[in-house]
């Protein structure tokens, strides 16, 4: 073993704190987190200086790569994402930064240095995540980089969406003090989390509940420490935390995955433990030159950090620790990361100092390679496949070589333990109004807590709005909510792919609508007094029926919601209100309500009652039962504001500025247009004030800007007219943007959508009236796919689309259908497929979709009923991806759905499908079998099913059918 002390590794001298330090994967670079001059500092250190001493001499060869000031406070964690191409950060500053390295444009001296210090590399911060209301602690990637976690002194622990920041997938609550660790287990099923409350949580990721509490080693423990960083062991088996007692003694305890016992724990620190880490190998004795080998259990290795400035490192396999090292820094240590290889370990101290360690295999051991790594895992975590209960298949001859192979390979990763079923059962949440195990109250307040601050020019702060859509469906998306500003007017954010919804389908919910509409907007003025925020339009809705207003009970904005109850009421009294009758209270409204809300324009309202002449003559012919049109599809226009802007790309970054009457040229109010993105920009003059603004989000293809005279225009990128203003029939209401594709929702209830490359139109004009007539339902989202189709969610969680080519409203999801309460897959859905496919289906019904998980609560439902509702369940996802064209959730429930075919036992449908997807061996005039489905090859997924159905003995007769002729036609 080597130990080396670089002192050329500091923070501004040797007086500033390093409390964090991570490898980067490659082994080519590492980063240390800390206190800089007068701000929080990340530094990124090439890792050559400190592995070879001729590289150290060489003043060639750049020690430090890159320094990032960003944090306005103590930075306390860094972390490498497992594939290295982000590094995240966490503060006191209350911030978690995810840094991207960019292109070097030339080397840029570290701003405030007095020495004239390049940065070599260039990082460049792609996204700053805002939610938590303390320091943040700590932060950790989740295998494969699917999540993001940061904890902090707030008690919480914040799960981000690592591929689609910043949505917030979960806010996990529980811990009664700060939350100072974090740690993910291997495959990414539990999370832990220790916190100065003494206790030690464990999360499921499946559904984000507790999976255990443990307190026990923590309760004699006194004091606090800065840091509670505990690790999970590479194979999954134990946990080991940080600052743990025993007989009062400083421990870090060892957590056994089978059953959270606490019968061990790693001794001999004389102060409080604070760091934990285990290698990242798993190894095995080494075997002696010329001796055969013999069988050995494979052993883990940990290193433990302690305040007591000593470093021991430990093997599993041996009693006493295989080194320790005693006052190795002046003060606590406070980070200890490993290196991919095993070989390696650095430790950083608050002394301002860092040290590295180097093993050799004599050491540690052999390291094991992936493949050994893996199966270790399925043993601990098993594998979700079909299991085929039938006694008799036992005894049944395996006729086709492939089958064979199938069905090794579903025998070898079978869990051996047999508790599949018993650990689905214990996962379950109750049966409650939740969304991924956080309530609904949980849901709204946390809505609460976001918002995106920017500073103008003049250095004045701007608060960006938020979505904040009504909560009556009870079935939300957190890939809603995100931090992403949205136009004033459209109610939602722009997400990936242009798309807006709210629906997710879980138990059906009682809130009443309005009621928690304006408990939201009281909670959000407390929360930020004195700021003028940008007005909030709260959905693309119809006016409000009389059962919503008259649920309004809201002291505290008394002046918003009174007038606007009575308005609605007033509307609702009569059917042949005044249109004058109408204007006069919308001026009423205008001027009760507050600074920064929304206001109905009376002159925005007048061309949608125009159909008003004609409403007596039919009211008096059949009074019972006519809605008048004039009130039913009347749909809010965002308010005109003086300015605005708008983030309608992240990566790269692009914004939209709209400032209206900036000059008055021969009478006309001149508005103007601005679009940057890193640098460039362009802007433009419209003779018209803009209601709202839109591009697409990903490349930003083309730009759509709606105006007060009711034209709307539509440019390229690079700020390029791409066609003439179009005249819409009424005021603009809502305005989508996604590829090369627009969609325009009016205020008389009107939808059009337009491929603008292609100049024609998708859908013209088309009447929302079949979807809202005969209900009291509102529109509460809309949205418009990649593809160019668009999407209508409606108050009473029914959310349809409109097929172009069918010329019909399509229903693709329902809260209240009680398939999707009974519908049990879980069975269906493989380790890779646990995340589920992105896409419009996923985000319009919430990506983590129950998967049968309140149908295990229904157990007085017979088997073959809720057979029967899975079927139909996953036969209706199957056309509502078809109806959405979204090729990678049709490929991705084409498969659950075979799975369940071939479970259930389901052999007509099953030759049907593998029909379908094979199409005519023979050529034939008369065939109209088309070969692809969604651009998808159909031969290509019955490649894909066939596997699933080699894995049942029962089908090897269907199974070696189609896979001779589909071997056929390949030979062809």
């Amino acid at each position: 073993m080597k130990l080396l002390k670089p002192s050329w590794v500091n923070h501004n001298g040797l007086a500033k704190p390093i409390f964090s330090v991570d490898l980067h994967p490659d082994g080519t670079k590492f980063a240390t987190g800390g206190q800089g001059e007068d701000s929080g500092k990340v530094v990124i250190w090439n890792m050559a200086p400190v592995l070879r001493e001729e590289d150290e001499n060489n003043e060639n060869i750049p020690k430090l790569l890159c320094q990032m000031d960003n944090h306005l406070a103590c930075v306390n964690c860094v972390r490498w994402s497992n594939n290295g191409l982000y590094l995240a950060s966490g503060g006191d500053d209350k911030l978690v930064m995810v840094w991207k390295r960019a292109a070097l444009i030339g080397p840029s001296t570290v701003f405030g240095s007095s020495s004239k210090l390049a940065n070599v590399e260039q990082w460049r911060c792609v996204t700053i995540l805002r939610n938590h209301t303390g320091d943040v602690m700590d932060v950790a990637w989740s295998p494969h980089d699917v999540w993001l976690a940061s904890c902090s002194v707030d008690n919480t622990i914040v799960i981000w969406n690592a591929r689609k920041f910043p949505e917030i997938v979960m806010t996990l609550k529980g811990h009664t003090g700060l939350v100072k660790g974090l740690t993910w287990d291997p495959v990414g099923k539990y999370i832990a989390s220790q916190a100065d409350d003494h206790s030690l949580k464990v999360w499921r990721t499946m559904d984000w509940q507790l999976e255990t509490n443990i307190t026990k080693p923590f309760n004699e423990c006194g004091g606090t420490t800065h840091v509670l960083r505990l690790s999970w062991s590479p194979d999954g088996q134990y946990l080991v935390s940080a600052h743990a007692m025993n007989n009062s003694g400083p421990t870090a305890q060892i957590i056994e995955r089978d059953g959270w016992k606490t019968n061990m724990d790693f001794v001999g620190h004389r102060k409080a433990v604070t760091v934990v880490k285990f290698n990242p190998k798993l190894f095995k004795k080494k075997q002696k030159n010329g001796s055969t080998p013999k069988p050995s259990s494979p052993y883990c290795c940990c290193a433990v950090g302690s305040k007591d400035r000593s470093l021991s490192v430990w093997l599993t396999s041996l009693k006493r620790p295989l080194v320790v090292i005693h006052d190795l820094f002046d003060k606590s240590i406070m980070d200890i990361t490993w290196t991919l290889n095993g070989l390696g370990l650095m430790v950083c101290s608050m002394d301002g100092t860092v040290a590295f360690l180097d093993f050799s295999q004599d050491e540690l051991g052999d390291s094991l390679n992936e493949e050994e790594k893996n199966s270790i895992h399925q043993n601990i975590y098993g594998k979700s496949l079909a299991i085929t209960m039938e006694s008799q298949l036992s005894s049944t001859i395996i006729e086709n070589p492939e089958m064979l192979k199938y069905q090794q390979e579903r025998q070898s990763n079978q869990n051996p333990n047999g508790t599949q079923g018993s650990d689905h059962e214990n996962q379950t949440p109750k049966l409650t109004n939740v969304l991924n195990g956080e309530s609904l109250e949980d849901i709204r307040k946390n809505l609460l807590k976001k918002q995106v601050e920017t500073r103008t020019a003049d250095g004045r702060r701007r608060i960006t709005p938020l979505c904040i859509a009504q909560l009556d469906t009870g079935d939300f998306s957190p890939a809603l909510f995100n931090s992403v500003p949205i136009l004033p007017g459209t109610s939602t954010p722009l997400n990936s792919i242009g798309l807006k919804s709210n629906l997710l389908l879980t138990s059906a919910s009682k809130i009443e609508p309005m009621k928690a509409l304006d408990s939201r907007f009281t909670e959000r003025s407390k929360a930020t007094p004195g700021v003028t925020s940008v007005p909030i339009i709260t959905g693309i809705t119809p006016l409000d029926r009389v059962k919503d207003s008259s649920s309004v009970k809201d002291p505290k904005g008394k002046d918003e919601t009174s007038s606007d109850s009575e308005d609605k009421m007033m509307m609702m009294k009569s059917l042949t209100v005044a249109k004058r009758k109408g204007e006069n209270e919308g001026g009423e409204v205008v001027e009760k309500r507050k600074k920064g809300r929304p206001r109905k324009d009376a002159k925005l309202m007048m061309p949608i009652s125009q159909p008003a002449p004609q409403t007596p003559v039919l009211v008096k012919e059949e009074p019972p039962r006519l809605v008048t049109p004039a009130v039913v599809l009347k749909l809010l226009t965002p308010s005109i504001q003086k300015s605005f802007s708008t983030q309608v790309g992240t990566d790269p970054i692009t914004y939209l500025e709209v400032e209206n009457e900036v000059s008055v040229v021969s009478g006309a109010r001149l508005s103007q247009l601005k679009w940057s993105r890193e640098g460039r920009d362009w802007d433009m003059l419209l003779p018209s004030r803009i209601i709202t603004a839109s591009g697409s989000r990903l490349a930003c293809d083309v730009v759509a800007v709606a105006c007060e005279d009711r034209t709307l225009s539509v440019f390229t990128s690079c700020g390029r007219r791409l066609i003439p203003s179009i005249m819409l029939p009424a005021p603009m209401s809502a305005l989508h943007c996604s590829g090369h594709f627009v969609m325009a929702l009016t205020a008389s209830a009107t939808l059009s959508v337009w491929d603008v490359q292609k100049r024609r139109v998708l859908v013209k004009n088309e009447s929302l009236n079949p979807i809202l007539s005969g209900t009291d339902a509102t529109v509460s989202q809309s949205l418009l796919t990649h593809q160019g189709v668009a999407v209508v969610s409606l108050s009473n969680g029914k959310t349809y689309c409109f097929s172009s080519s069918l010329e019909t409203w399509n229903l693709i999801a329902d809260k209240q259908d009680s398939l999707v309460q009974c519908a049990d897959f879980r069975n269906c859905v493989s380790s890779q497929d646990v995340l589920g496919s992105m896409g419009p289906l996923a985000l319009t019904q919430g990506r983590n979709l129950s998967m049968g998980r309140l149908a295990s609560r229904l157990s007085a439902a017979p088997h073959h009923l809720q057979q029967g509702m899975t079927l139909a369940f996953l036969e209706n996802q199957l056309s509502s991806t078809l109806i959405l064209l979204s090729a990678g959730e049709y490929r991705h429930w084409l498969v659950i759905y075979a799975r369940f075919l071939v479970n259930e036992g389901y052999e007509q449908r099953l030759r049907e499908l593998c029909q379908d997807l094979l199409g005519p061996v023979h050529k034939s005039s008369s065939s109209s079998w088309e070969p692809t489905v969604l651009g998808l090859r159909k031969r290509d997924l019955l490649a894909e099913v066939l596997p699933v159905i080699g894995q049942n003995l029962r089908f090897q007769r269907l199974f070696t059918e189609y896979q001779d002729q589909l071997e056929l036609l390949r030979l062809k």
